[in-house]
């Protein structure tokens, strides 16, 4: 296990790159033939462990190792298989796996390892230059298509990893490969374009690329076009040197009888000249980029939480480079395009939109457990494409953050933003059968619904979290609160939101917020014929198992409702003694100081100083009462701004609900690590 120390938590030779556009899950056909017998005696233990504990990366590192060390091949690929689909970003695993089948006598499928953590991983150096080795050790060089296929992966691999900071070691193999072939033109070729890109070793580029033109004649390591144009230049260069002497000398040179190395040195003296400034202006990139890359030291996967000194370095490097982009954008005389220029001469050193990307996949490796940089990204693309936004998300939610709720529900806002539902309700049916039971999950999706218009499937799914929810008398209470607004607010329907609540307090008497909701039903209906219906809703709270200051908040709701609607004096007047009974015989009168009110004894105590018992006299026709709570809503309002109660951010802010992801959406691995 060695070889795996760098991106697991050791040092590393480089940097691990990102996945690719479009992650394919990996899949290894096997073969009848290979396949060996029972299965090493602990193997099953250690894949339960795995399967049952799938977050947890030292079950899969212990698992793989027992196989690695009973060298078994099924088990082994069986092993890998599983895990490079949980963790496709750590690339020595693909080398492993390649490895094995490769000692095996299995050259096909160890290319196809490659291939496939390739598609997943193209930013991976050290997996390139596996591949490239693998294909120089089984390939036969003297078939006249296999210089052709090796030269091809090369051009691969520069393409997709070629500009990564640390990308020195795979332009050498690729310039020493091409003067193994003898192509001393191809090698001088791939030198011209690494000398445009910023990498940590770029001066040593400069200085093998002096090192090849002194070694060659210049028409052996120059285009065709560029020896003849530098060739006609100097020529005529020493001719008018010539010219100057011939005023001295009388004697004319004979014709062809010039000085061939001094015509060589000249070129390439005027070859360097050229590379000169693009020496330059690349060690200026590097410069600009050389504080950023050193203050990253974890550039690989790992599922150990980045401090936040390592996320802010991210943060700031793409900050940079997208203000770059941004700058170099709207320069009018900046020759810069925000679109990659791929196959530009120039396109090396240039802050385009590939550079960006290319930043944005390298960030995404060391940082895939952070769902702020996918959001970031995602957030970056979709400005110029939705289809590759929509990519990111894929890879976000079905590969590295499966377990994550928001960035799932983020997704799907995306989808919905975007005009195509039926991917959004896609995705929020697939997280809420990863994550069964969660709340927030249920109403998004009937919030879905209810956008666009389909109120019976918005109902439909409330009336299943109801039903589903009657082990959980508190849960329960939330989604027939839920689904009881929904009817009144939205159906129009306070007959059937009323059937809800009810039913409810059937199974949650001393829910509180089960009984104001339905209080609320009730006063913002029609209030001449709601006078009963309302004294019903107080009488049923008074007797229910609830705390004292909410029986008294309820009596006060009664009373301010009777005085403000009703139609008999007598019944007000009833309401009053009721009240007034109530705050003597639960405290009402402490806790009303308490609120800043003033005791309501002394309130009826009479002008001359003697106090009546409240219970014997007859009540006033205004009575002297404190009224501690705001005025009823109009007619229709939400319960969300009175008292705390019924409102959205109360109900997710209470403790007994932190479990169904309204407080703390993720704690079911601590592998998962929250934003910075």
């Amino acid at each position: 296990m060695e070889e795996t120390s760098g991106e697991n938590g050791g040092a590393a030779e480089a940097p691990e790159a990102s996945v690719g556009p479009e992650p394919v899950p990996f899949s290894m056909p096997q073969a009848a033939e290979d396949e060996e017998g029972e299965l090493p005696a602990d193997f099953e233990r250690l894949w339960k462990a795995a399967q049952d504990n799938p977050q947890d990366f030292t079950c899969w590192t212990d698992l793989l190792q027992y196989c690695e060390q009973e060298g078994h091949i099924t088990a082994s690929r069986r092993a890998l298989e599983a895990f490079l689909a949980r963790y496709p970003l750590c690339y020595g695993y693909w080398k492993k796996f390649a490895d094995l089948e490769r000692r095996a006598g299995y050259k096909d499928k160890a290319e196809e390892v490659c291939v496939q953590g390739l598609k997943v991983i193209p930013l991976s150096v050290d997996l390139w230059i596996h591949y490239i080795n693998l294909l120089l050790g089984t390939l036969d060089m003297n078939l006249y298509d296999s210089p052709t296929r090796i030269r091809s992966v090369f051009e691969d691999a520069v393409a997709a990893s070629g500009l990564d900071f640390h990308s020195d070691r795979l332009w050498d193999l690729y310039i020493e490969w091409e003067k193994e072939q003898g192509n001393m033109r191809n090698a001088a070729a791939v030198l011209d374009r690494v000398l445009k890109v910023p990498t940590q070793l770029y001066n040593t580029h400069y200085d093998k690329f002096k090192e090849h033109l002194n070694s060659h004649e210049p028409k052996e390591v120059l285009t065709q076009e560029e020896y003849e144009e530098l060739r006609t230049y100097c020529r005529q260069s020493q001719k008018a040197e010539r010219a100057e002497q011939a005023q001295e000398e009388e004697e004319e040179r004979p014709p062809g009888e010039e000085e061939p190395e001094e015509l060589m040195q000249k070129i390439r003296e005027q070859v360097l000249l050229r590379r000169d400034k693009v020496y330059q202006d690349n060690e200026g990139e590097v410069r600009k980029r050389w504080n950023f890359e050193d203050a990253i030291k974890r550039p690989y996967f790992h599922v150990k939480p980045l401090d936040r000194l390592q996320l802010r370095s991210w943060h700031s490097y793409l900050d940079w480079e997208i203000a770059q982009l941004n700058k170099d954008t709207k320069d009018p005389t900046s020759e810069v395009t925000a679109q990659p220029q791929e196959g530009s001469e120039d396109s090396g050193v240039a802050h385009d939109d590939h550079r960006v990307r290319i930043l944005f996949e390298r960030c995404l490796i060391a940082c895939a457990l952070y769902e702020e940089f996918w959001n970031r990204y995602t957030q970056y693309l979709e400005a110029q494409s939705v289809d590759e936004a929509r990519a990111v998300y894929k890879r976000a939610c079905e590969i590295h953050l499966t377990y994550r709720p928001n960035i799932h529900m983020q997704w799907a806002t995306f989808e919905e933003r975007h005009g195509d539902l039926t991917e959004a309700r896609r995705v929020l049916e697939a997280l809420e059968k990863t994550l069964p039971g969660l709340a927030v999950v249920r109403l998004r999706r009937a919030a879905l619904e209810r956008r666009d218009g389909q109120l019976d499937q918005s109902e439909a799914l409330l009336q299943e979290a109801v039903a589903e929810s009657k082990e959980n008398p508190t849960l329960h209470a939330f989604y027939s609160i839920k689904l009881a607004r929904l009817l009144l607010k939205v159906g129009r329907n306070p007959s059937r939101a009323r059937g809800i609540l009810q039913d409810a307090l059937e199974i949650s008497p001393d829910n509180d917020k089960l009984h104001l909701n339905l209080l609320e039903l009730e006063v913002s209906g029609d209030p001449w014929a709601s006078t009963e219906a309302v004294q019903e809703c107080v009488t049923r709270a008074l007797a229910a198992p609830l705390a004292p200051h909410t029986k008294i908040l309820f009596s006060q709701r009664g009373l301010q409702f009777a005085e403000d609607y009703s139609n008999s004096i007598q019944r007000g007047n009833l309401v009053v003694i009721v009240h007034q009974k109530l705050l003597k015989e639960l405290g009402g009168t402490k806790r009303g100081a308490e609120n800043g009110d003033e005791d309501p004894e002394k309130l009826s105590t009479g002008d001359d100083g003697s106090a009546a018992d409240v219970s014997e006299q007859v009540p006033p026709t205004m009575p002297h009462v404190p009224i501690t709570t705001p005025p009823p809503p109009v007619m229709g309002a939400d319960m969300s701004a009175q008292a705390g109660y019924g409102a959205y951010s109360s109900w997710y802010q209470q403790p007994q609900y932190g479990s169904y992801g309204y407080q703390n959406t993720w704690n079911y691995n601590q592998g998962y690590y929250p934003p910075s």
